[in-house]
């Protein structure tokens, strides 16, 4: 497959097992001009950006758990992006935190952002450093649906992710939020109320982390004030996976985590504790003075 598929429109190649050789620069003759379809699963193909240069039909585009050596940079991706003004869903899923930009060799940004008309919905899954040198490219004010997944991080600065939810038209409806408390990760969904149990929800933010302190700073982190949404929401609810074990929960999280979290939340009415989130939460509130209470 080292020359051209003029017709080829719709392409998927899947593999298991670690030892994959990487895809050349000759692949598909390095020229894909009709293709509407590309789906990468485990596939390292790090010089694919030159590949999507051709590829102006593109309308899915999904690459799945990226292995580190099929990395390529945030800025030769946004490149690729500007051709691409029929893409409708874009996945990004990289396998490992260790895919990431080196910080001594990030360029600027541009001073303008190529705005993607057609892109309706983005996965990402990776560093929040790729994902914000991205973002500092590109805008998609028609989003509709948003997944992203971090690895864990000490410290999340993600302005270009709080500007892109704050664009999309879509999002300013939202008016209820779920929190999900798992084994190796926390995760936040927003939705409007009439969505609220329809899963997906439009716009999920999870955090892939087993230890729950770090889980639940991390979260009010990326929470924080300049989040464009938090501070309107209405309704919340905290879950915790039933298969949750008990060891789980632990002395080392504080009253003053959960605190931080909700403070996100400043024009909430309802909130509903499922489980043991409930004991957790209200132990929490309790140390409150009556004018934060208030």
């Amino acid at each position: 497959m080292q020359k051209p598929f003029l017709e080829l429109t719709h392409l998927q190649v899947s593999v298991d097992g670690d030892l994959v050789p990487l895809l050349p620069d000759s692949f598909l003759g390095g020229s894909a001009p009709h293709l509407r379809t590309l789906v990468l699963r485990s596939i390292p193909f790090p010089s694919i950006p030159k590949l999507l240069l051709s590829a102006h039909g593109l309308v899915t585009l999904s690459l799945w758990d990226i292995p580190d050596s099929g990395y390529f940079s945030p800025d030769a991706m946004a490149t690729a992006l500007t051709v691409m003004t029929r893409l409708e869903s874009l996945h990004l899923q990289f396998r490992s935190p260790r895919s990431r930009p080196n910080p001594a060799s990030r360029p600027l940004p541009p001073p303008t952002r190529f705005v993607l008309l057609a892109l309706t919905k983005l996965v990402f899954k990776g560093v929040h450093q790729y994902l914000e040198d991205l973002l500092a490219r590109i805008d998609a004010p028609l989003l509709y649906y948003l997944y992203i997944g971090f690895f864990m991080d000490l410290n999340f600065d993600i302005p270009q992710l709080h500007r892109l939810i704050g664009h999309a038209e879509e999002f300013k409806a939202f008016d209820h939020a779920q929190v999900w408390i798992l084994d190796d990760s926390v995760m936040l969904g927003l939705s409007p109320e009439t969505r609220a149990d329809k899963y997906p929800l439009p716009l999920e933010l999870q955090i892939i982390c087993r230890e729950l302190d770090w889980q639940f700073s991390s979260l009010a982190q990326v929470g924080s004030s300049s989040f464009p949404l938090l501070s309107t929401l209405e309704d919340l609810q905290i879950w915790e996976d039933d298969k949750l074990p008990s060891s789980h929960w632990t002395d080392d999280m504080e009253n003053a985590q959960w605190l931080e979290l909700l403070d996100s939340f400043t024009a909430l009415k309802n909130l509903y504790l499922m489980d043991n989130v409930a004991r957790h939460v209200c132990r929490a509130l309790l140390e409150l003075s009556r004018e934060r209470v208030t």
